[in-house]
């Protein structure tokens, strides 16, 4: 005859439950004893009744089991650096990603570009930041505008400068130059001078005698 199957449920007799409990705890011991020698597996069990009872077994040590669980669950809930890498850098690509688009759309805007997207109050926005842009654009402009022109000046004043220099130079030259050519005319006078003196006394000498 079959074994009447009960249904699991909390039993209300306290002395049925009391007598389920320590018949159920017996057996479940004595299984997890069968598990461990069967199957050379470390196991441990811990039970506590409804009054706060402690009932345990272990096939070897107690903490060494449960320092083995504490450790193993801590490695399933803490992902691996790798895992972590991997989702950091997702994440700041992701933020990259995002940033660029934004900066990418406030730029298309600012050409006058998807504005249909943009409300009164927004579009009011853009066209106080082109002006404030516009503005210090004017701005370096004139500084760059300012800043050539102040090289210009200071090149044609050392332009200056260089051909006052050259003329004064060609001055002196054309200044030798006449003064080389007026001691050669003297030279060559002087010259021509003596020689006739020379013929002159010459004939004199001749006509005596």
């Amino acid at each position: 005859m079959a074994r009447e199957k009960i249904k699991i449920k909390k039993i209300d007799n306290a002395t049925a439950r009391q007598v389920t409990f320590s018949k159920r705890r017996r057996g479940l011991f004595k299984k997890a004893e069968e598990l461990a020698i069967l199957c050379d597996a470390d196991v441990g069990l811990i039970i506590f009744s409804a009054s706060g009872k402690l009932f345990e077994y272990a096939s070897s040590s107690m903490c060494e089991i449960i320092d083995k669980h504490s450790t193993q669950f801590d490695a399933a809930q803490k992902p691996d650096q790798q895992t972590l890498d991997l989702l950091t850098d997702n994440s700041a690509q992701a933020g990259l990603k995002k940033e660029y688009a934004d900066k990418n759309r406030q730029l298309r805007q600012m050409r006058g570009e998807n504005l249909q997207e943009l409300t009164l109050e927004e579009l009011m926005h853009l066209e106080r930041t082109i002006d404030i842009g516009l503005t210090r654009v004017m701005e370096r402009k004139g500084l760059q505008i300012m800043k050539q022109l102040s090289s210009l000046q200071q090149k044609e004043m050392q332009l200056l400068e260089d051909n006052k220099r050259l003329r004064e130079k060609m001055g002196l030259c054309m200044i030798d130059h006449a003064s080389v050519s007026g001691l050669h005319e003297d030279g060559q006078y002087s010259s021509e001078s003596i020689d006739t003196s020379d013929t002159l006394l010459r004939l004199r000498v001749i006509n005596i005698f």
